[in-house]
């Protein structure tokens, strides 16, 4: 892909370096993450080369560097004089995580770099991912006026009391998908189906509702069913973290490829299988990913 060359997809996030600390104490040190990079990493699956647009530290290790370079396109990357954002991951035995930050300031790399900063040339992507607040994902729907723009909203902005900022964004953006605990917490009400109803009810015009180990349930404004997708089985599960993500990008190329709720979600759900087999941010894409990747894919239009 050449400077003057737009990306297909984008993916707007932060780049963060976990230390992960295991429930027997055993730890894996440097391991690259962040939301932005693990929605690019999903969108890799499906043969893709998006743009990473985020925000990188000073004193970033080469090998997360290596990996960067090697899978995403980086002319959206702003660079920090800060320290790169980085923090402990603490797992216990229930699978509950505690995260614990290690540098002073991760401001830059929760809201840099502004649509301003990024080369003009990438806001002609055909689909895009954001992970950010409302206020930000108004920002970035401007700078990408033609894309597809699937809304990932912050875990942090999804309370009760930013639900009417959260309901005027939701006809700005083509696709919402928060997590089931995210959009339980907004709502005030537990059942799936009610909250997907909502979302539609409430402007949104594709619900892509991550429910973890339960799979995603999708709605869409027009269609009275919703559809259910079964998480892919692998077998072993190694990291929850950034699966999430991760389905976020392949949602976002089956819906762009296939313009099917149902595809979308089988996209977004064998992206999320191969991170769920990863520390960290999924493996660079090999034959053998492919050869999985299809195989996946089969098995969900099987169950369908």
């Amino acid at each position: 892909m050449s400077s003057t060359d737009a990306p297909v997809f984008a993916c707007v996030g932060s780049i963060i370096i976990d230390d992960i600390v295991r429930p027997d104490g055993t730890t894996i040190m440097e391991v690259l993450g962040g939301g932005g990079v693990h929605a690019a990493a999903g969108v890799t699956v499906w043969g893709e080369r998006p743009a990473l647009i985020a925000c990188q530290g000073a004193g970033i290790p080469e090998s997360a560097l290596k990996r960067l370079r090697a899978s995403f396109d980086l002319r959206g990357l702003s660079v920090s004089e800060q320290p790169q954002a980085r923090a402990w991951q603490i797992f216990e035995w229930d699978g509950l995580r505690r995260e614990l930050w290690r540098v002073k300031d991760i401001r830059p790399f929760l809201r840099d770099p502004k649509p301003s900063d990024v080369p003009p040339i990438l806001g002609q992507a055909q689909a895009a991912s954001v992970l950010r607040d409302a206020d930000e994902a108004r920002l970035w729907r401007t700078f990408f006026p033609q894309a597809v723009l699937l809304w990932e909203p912050e875990q942090q902005y999804m309370i009760a009391e930013n639900r009417a900022d959260f309901i005027a964004t939701l006809p700005l953006v083509d696709i919402v998908s928060p997590n089931l605990l995210e959009a339980q917490t907004l709502y005030e009400m537990v059942d799936p189906d009610g909250l997907v109803r909502c979302m539609l009810a409430d402007g949104a015009q594709i619900v892509a509702l991550r429910m973890g180990e339960h799979g995603s349930l999708l709605g869409q404004q027009g269609r009275e069913a919703l559809v259910v997708v079964p998480p892919v089985p692998v077998p072993h599960v190694i990291d929850l973290t950034g699966a999430g993500n991760t389905y976020c990008g392949g949602f976002m190329v089956g819906w762009h490829r296939t313009n099917d709720l149902r595809m979308a979600g089988f996209y977004g759900a064998v992206s999320a299988s191969f991170a769920l087999e990863s520390v960290g941010v999924l493996a660079e894409v090999t034959q053998a990913t492919i050869c999985q990747r299809d195989e996946r894919l089969a098995w969900l239009l099987a169950q369908s």
